[in-house]
């Protein structure tokens, strides 16, 4: 093996090793520690490009293949294995484009707030891109505790009583989900007798008609688990109170969490029940469907009712969540396409504007924000930040850069032309009004229009309420102030929304390896192949016998 077929397991070997050197370190040498935190994270960036081009890159027959990674030599679907295709390379990437701005951020002020803080970070992105790499269920599990770990130290970094009582409540809903995690991955077992995800895939067809229940009991039981983490209506409950409490940087990587249950469902939906499934295909599929729009109804209700901006952000999410949802329970490639391009957009949209936040609040006198009687319950009674003194150069024009990346956030959380925001809805609702080629006189049902109606209704509910956010905060306050913003608070908010641009721009070879990626989701033939036949690593004695 050379040293390039050992680059899959380096998102996850990497931020481990990383996190162990940290706590060799005293926390009071806050510089030392930052450094390398940030020269990780920037390797960890480059391997991420490195493998999305390793994805991209079809072999000589012109066809995709999964890169396998067999640790311990041993073949599956006996041993672990790491898979790298379309879907987890940018899965990484995603993450690599986020913890960098977060971190960035974070190191005006905030990671000396509590210990262990770029640890923790460390962890949370092993445990994230191993989430995305693993080939089987118990890892999955076991990368979901890793990253789950590390998000509850996250949570209650800073302290402060009303940051502990929802970092309480987001550690309890977690541990719940992590019971019906395990329970679900038990039952799958005992029925199939295997965890790898592409051998599941061959053996949930011949399972036996009497043991058929148990399984779909089990896949019931560790969808509810994902769709916990993903937020679906009504176990979402926790998020909005939650990642408008925690730190700006926190909240801005968390906008990753979320995804990772919809990454998991847009990963075993269409491999463990598509259509060679059996009596199992299309299972949940209508569930999803119906939960998604829910979902998406009740977060453009909290969208519009929250006064406080991070409760915003936190029900926004609520609703790509849900669009996300309604996208995998249609079950086919075209949206699916479109639902990947509108999951890039909003992730890198909502990490933005929970950055954008806490520096937009400071344009606000805080004894006006008491005074007012229309702020949400939970929004702005935040008690102020016992944080260090900033470090860093001022901004100049501080209000028109502010007023110009709100404008910008605005937008694309709408789903405004002409950015990113508006290409993936609209490419999502010409998936769903021609799915297959619908010719003239073909029929669309009730659901369609349903979810195309919410679409829409969406973007016009952010947009309401991003307006009327924006005239309280720059046009209404008459004891307004000008804040003091750092160029190191402001770059990552620029870098973020420079990435939706880029985004819209270069939306025509993007939306193409979207639309690759969806095809190969629906068609998951090479991925279980890939993966059932990856050659083991000859042994050198045997190499050197010939």
């Amino acid at each position: 093996m050379g040293w390039l077929d050992h680059l899959v397991i380096i998102p996850v070997l990497l931020p481990l090793v990383t996190g162990a050197l940290l706590l060799m370190f005293d926390e009071r040498r806050h510089k030392l520690k930052a450094t390398i935190n940030v020269v990780s994270t920037i390797c960890l960036g480059l391997v991420a490009l490195a493998l999305l081009d390793l994805a991209n890159t079809p072999t000589a027959a012109n066809t995709e293949t999964a890169s396998v990674y067999l640790l311990g030599n041993w073949p599956a679907p006996f041993g672990i294995v790491l898979v790298l295709d379309r879907l987890s390379a940018l899965m990484l990437v995603l993450t690599s484009l986020l913890a960098l701005p977060a971190l960035i951020y974070s190191l005006s002020r905030w990671h000396k707030s509590g210990p262990h803080f770029h640890t923790l970070f460390q962890l949370l992105l092993m445990g994230l891109n191993g989430a995305f790499l693993t080939g089987d269920l118990f890892n999955l599990f076991v990368f979901f505790e890793v990253l789950l770990a590390s998000s509850y130290g996250l949570m209650l970094h800073g302290s402060g009583p009303l940051r502990v009582k929802a970092g309480l409540h987001y550690i309890v809903i977690n541990l719940a989900a992590s019971s019906l995690f395990l329970i679900g991955v038990a039952m799958i077992y005992g029925v199939t007798g295997t965890l790898n995800m592409a051998d599941l895939a061959v053996r949930i067809a011949s399972v036996p008609d009497a043991d058929r229940m148990l399984l779909d009991a089990g896949a019931g039981i560790l969808g509810i688990a994902f769709l916990v983490k993903a937020g679906m209506w009504p176990l979402g409950f926790w998020l909005p109170t939650a990642y408008n409490a925690a730190a700006a940087p926190v909240a801005a990587i968390f906008a990753i969490l979320s995804k990772v249950g919809i990454y998991v469902l847009m990963r075993l939906s269409p491999l463990l029940f598509g259509a060679e499934a059996g009596a199992s295909t299309g299972f949940g599929d209508e569930w999803l469907m119906v939960g998604g729009m829910v979902t998406m109804a009740f977060g453009i209700i909290g969208v519009l009712a929250s006064q406080a901006k991070g409760r915003l952000a936190g029900f926004y999410i609520l609703v790509s969540s849900g669009t996300l949802l309604a996208s995998i329970g249609m079950a086919n490639a075209p949206t699916t396409a479109g639902a990947l391009f509108y999951l890039v957009s909003s992730t890198l949209a909502v990490s933005a504007f929970f950055l954008l936040i806490e520096l937009v609040d400071r344009v606000q006198d805080p004894a006006a924000n008491v005074l007012a009687v229309t702020m949400d319950a939970y929004g702005d009674d935040m008690e102020e930040e016992e944080a260090a003194e900033e470090v860093g150069v001022a901004i100049p024009a501080t209000l028109v850069i502010l007023g110009i990346c709100f404008a910008s956030c605005g937008l694309l959380l709408a789903g405004l032309p002409p950015l990113s925001g508006f290409i993936g809805k609209f490419a999502i609702l010409t998936a769903v009004f021609n799915p297959n080629g619908l010719t003239q006189g073909s029929t669309l049902s009730l659901s369609t229009w349903v979810f195309a109606g919410l679409l829409v209704v969406s973007g016009l509910a952010a947009m309401i309420a991003i307006t009327r956010a924006g005239i309280q905060t720059f046009w209404a306050p008459i004891e307004g102030r000008v804040p003091r913003v750092l160029l190191m608070e402001i770059a990552p908010i620029a870098f973020l929304l420079m990435l939706c641009v880029g985004q819209t721009i270069f939306g025509g070879p993007i939306m193409r390896y979207m639309e690759q990626t969806a095809q190969s989701l629906h068609a998951p033939e090479t991925y279980i192949q890939g993966v059932l036949t990856a050659p083991r690593v000859p042994s050198p004695a045997k190499e050197a016998a010939p």
